[in-house]
């Protein structure tokens, strides 16, 4: 996992890559959180698709929703970065747009993207 700190619209935000698979429960959800404000100090967090274990995707699982109450409850923005148009599910795509409504947790296309609208929400 790799972590590069940016600035944007006066708010500094955590960009996080890598090619493993980091999040793949509650617990290293929680670690992922932990590193990145220890290493760069950001309430913000953009981060691949790929770092996320795919039963996150799936909501029957409810990982989702454990881990997105999480950042909530840490006052941690975060916007998922990746191509979500793979998944058929209606209550997943739904998710994906009222979390994109909302002002915590965002599902955007690219980097960049993703960098603009943590850097403009409130």
């Amino acid at each position: 996992m790799q972590i590069k700190k940016v600035e944007a619209n006066g708010h500094d935000i955590a960009v996080v890559s890598g090619s493993e698979v980091v999040i793949y429960d509650v617990q290293s959800a929680l670690d992922m959180m932990a590193t990145v404000r220890y290493e760069t100090g950001c309430d913000r967090i953009v981060m691949s698709q790929s770092l996320i274990n795919e039963s996150f995707f799936d909501l029957k699982t409810r990982l989702a929703g454990e881990i997105i109450q999480k950042f909530v409850i840490y006052q941690l923005k975060v916007a998922i970065v990746g191509d979500f148009s793979r998944y058929a599910s209606k209550s997943l795509r739904d998710f994906i747009y009222e979390s994109n409504s909302g002002n915590a947790l965002f599902f955007m296309p690219s980097e960049q993207q993703a960098i603009e609208k943590l850097s403009t929400a409130k």
